[in-house]
């Protein structure tokens, strides 16, 4: 009614459609009209007695049918979606008609024909301020007071709920002559489309109630994080309290949101700060993110809320007063703990640490149960949840590995299969500093005195039951200093050192890693102090298993200072004694000589297991394991006859049998005697060794003189 209207008007002040061409080209009868016409011209021109009436009487009934429509609105318990949108953002008369003279072009389009004839301009279809200020304001100098509702920083504009129009074709830069249409999400929005189709920014999602993990909330919140956000929830402030949900746990922070909504009764509207880059755009995604939290009625969740945080300052001011302007709930979930303080809004901290022992096993029974493995036998969650230090996120996502890859291959989930997700999913980069290990060892492979054997099996059942004795039975409160382990190997090359690592990394079921010391120490101050640190930070977010070889060279006694040089060495020491007593996870020494490493860090050390060199029992058993059984062999092999000439190590005797194997092989046979002699020939010619030719001639007897 008000476009008759104002149509009406330009026709009775002279602007009519004669030429054919009107609005391709300016003709001269137009150009003189254009300069003897005054500037607000509407005011030269009124509605004929008849045409008021008429108009008059139109308006009336506009007005009785939307009261109808409020009337049958209310009776059916619903707001109509134009005015919650008034309200939630305090929109005036003008602003609301304004809104619906962009709208109008995108429901019917005969209005972007009536658009082009107002313009003088049928390529311009869409409204434009001109135009919106000629239909819903009266003649005078007072229509450029409405021109600031149509600015950058006013409602329409600002929440994005109004932008200008892309068309390159567009030629009026200036404010007056900029043509603007609705966004997409306020007219999804206003035309009632359902939430699975409105075109959200591609950082978020939206949950609806119905949909709100409170599974997640029950296991991750504690029933006293649960009461305090009952009760802001039901005594709210005005504005309410922002939230602010820190720790390591990302799915914590959002059960937090979760919870808080569904006490709500409201949808969730989640978005992440990591997939938008800090800047102008940045700035304009989480305006964005507001209105669609606005007009949903949602709780806006905003993950990874530290990415955008100024270090060298206690908050970062541009997005940091937005969400102190925005009046509804705001939940911000943080990796780290931050300090965001103001005056005029209270902040609610909530921490989110990383789950405990106790909760990281209720959180494997829990997606174990939901991917169907709840039955499955041996699945030990105990075992689990003791071996990997892991998040929320991190378990449900090995999980689901777990369950693809059992779906995969038709068979249920196992313990293995688990057990190798969650090594997956702790992986750490470690990158040219260390070396990853495949365990290829069991503890029937090593041969060694009993009592070295119990002190490995009991190094193994303290990194397995270290959460149930430093968490659930309160020993870490007051008598351990850390969570961590610490051990060292000592003895000859080749007595089974890394062997046994490989063994203790298989029996709890994580990654070894040896580290190269050859690219950790370097000669410039302070270089190795951060190489140490890279190690020791990525292994504790990785659950694995550091092996430090020929640890003497690096963990040596500390000197007395004669010169700088002996300073920043003892600087080293000292500093690793301190992270090795922080690192939360199994750091294993091995050493050729034990005498070498400092008092400090034996007495620092939780094991200390010695690797003796072999005697000939234990030398006949390491022929007995390491020998393949199947590689053919000849019967003329006697292992006892070797393990009593050669005092060899069991690394010495590995490569006698791998060299053997070789020769067999190029012969085209299978390993006999004579092989096995020559290649030990060959090993103790490589360690510096004399050997007498006369003792190694081999008659099927064993000979009485040793080599």
């Amino acid at each position: 009614m008000l476009l008759r209207r104002t149509v009406r008007l330009a026709q009775l002040a002279g602007r009519t459609a004669h030429d054919p061409l009107r609005g391709l080209h300016v003709s001269d009868e137009q150009a003189h009209e254009l300069v003897t016409r005054p500037w607000a011209w509407q005011s030269q021109a009124k509605l004929p007695a008849q045409d008021h009436a008429v108009f008059a009487a139109a308006m009336a009934q506009v007005e009785a049918n939307l009261r109808a429509i409020r009337q049958q609105a209310r009776r059916c318990g619903e707001v109509l979606r134009l005015e919650r949108l008034r309200r939630a953002f305090n929109l005036s008369a003008f602003e609301r008609d304004a809104l619906l003279l962009c709208l109008a072009p995108l429901v019917d389009l005969r209005f972007e024909a009536l658009y082009g004839y107002l313009h003088d301009d049928l390529t311009r279809k869409q409204a434009s301020p001109s135009l919106i200020l000629d239909v819903l304001c009266p003649p005078g100098a007072s229509r450029l007071h409405y021109l600031a509702r149509l600015g950058d920083q006013a409602p329409l504009l600002r929440f994005r709920l109004l932008q200008r129009a892309s068309d390159a074709q567009d030629g009026h830069p200036h404010p007056l002559g900029q043509l603007l249409c609705p966004t997409a999400m306020s007219l999804a929005w206003l035309l009632g489309d359902p939430p699975e189709v409105w075109p959200l920014h591609p950082a978020t999602r939206w949950l609806a109630p119905e949909a709100l993990p409170t599974a997640e909330a029950d296991l991750l919140l504690t029933e006293d994080v649960k009461m305090t956000l009952i009760r802001e929830a039901v005594q709210p402030e005005s504005p309410p309290p922002l939230v602010l949900a820190y720790g390591e746990d990302a799915r914590a922070g959002r059960a937090v949101a979760a919870w808080l909504a569904h006490v709500l009764d409201r949808p969730l509207l989640c978005a992440d700060l990591t997939q938008v880059e800090p800047g102008g755009q940045a700035l304009g995604a989480l305006i964005e993110w507001q209105r669609d939290a606005r007009l949903s009625g949602a709780v806006l969740w905003v993950g990874n809320a530290d990415a955008w945080v100024v270090p060298d300052r206690v908050t970062p001011p541009a997005w940091w007063a937005e969400l102190l302007a925005y009046p509804d709930w705001v939940v911000l979930d943080s990796r780290k703990e931050w300090q965001p303080t103001d005056e005029k809004r209270r902040v609610l901290r909530v921490p989110c640490p990383a789950p405990g022992f106790e909760q990281r096993r209720r959180l494997w029974e829990a997606y174990i149960a939901r991917a169907g493995g709840s039955g499955a036998e041996g699945i030990d969650c105990n075992a689990l949840a003791a071996a990997f230090n892991m998040t929320t996120e991190q378990i449900a996502r090995a999980v689901a590995m777990a369950r693809d890859e059992a779906a995969q291959h038709l068979r249920p989930l196992t313990n293995a299969s688990l057990f190798a997700a969650a090594r997956a999913h702790t992986s750490p980069s470690l990158g040219s500093l260390a070396r990853k290990v495949i365990p290829r060892y069991r503890w029937e492979d090593l041969v060694l005195p009993s009592d070295s054997l119990a002190v490995l099996r009991e190094l193994a059942a303290t990194v397995r039951h270290r959460p149930l004795v430093l968490e659930t039975w309160g020993v870490g409160r007051k008598l351990a200093a850390s969570a961590g382990v610490t051990a060292l190997f000592a003895g000859p090359p080749g007595t089974g050192k890394t062997m046994a690592a490989e063994v203790i990394a298989a029996d709890i079921g994580l990654d070894l890693y040896k580290i190269d010391l050859s690219g950790l120490v370097s000669k410039y101050i302070g270089e190795t102090e951060k190489n140490l640190e890279r190690i020791f930070a990525e292994a504790e977010h990785s659950n694995a298993v550091l092996f430090f070889d020929e640890a003497d060279a690096l963990f040596g006694k500390r000197s007395e200072v004669r010169d700088a040089h002996d300073r920043y060495a003892n600087i080293e020491v000292s500093y690793l004694l301190q992270r090795m007593e922080a690192h939360n996870g199994l750091t294993i020494l091995a050493t050729n000589l034990r005498a070498n490493l400092d008092e400090a860090f034996l007495r620092r050390l939780q094991f200390v297991v010695d690797f003796p060199f072999p005697d000939e029992a234990h030398r006949l058993r390491i022929w007995q394991t390491l020998f393949p059984a199947q590689v053919p062999h000849a019967d003329d092999v006697d292992f006892a006859w070797l393990a009593r000439r050669l005092k060899l190590s069991g690394g010495n005797i590995r490569n006698i049998i791998v060299a053997a194997a070789f020769l067999a092989a190029a012969e085209g046979g299978c390993v006999t005697m004579a092989h096995l002699l020559h290649a030990a020939r060959r090993e103790l010619q490589k360690m510096g060794r004399l050997v007498n030719e006369r003792d190694w001639v081999w008659t099927g007897q064993v000979p009485t003189k040793e080599v």
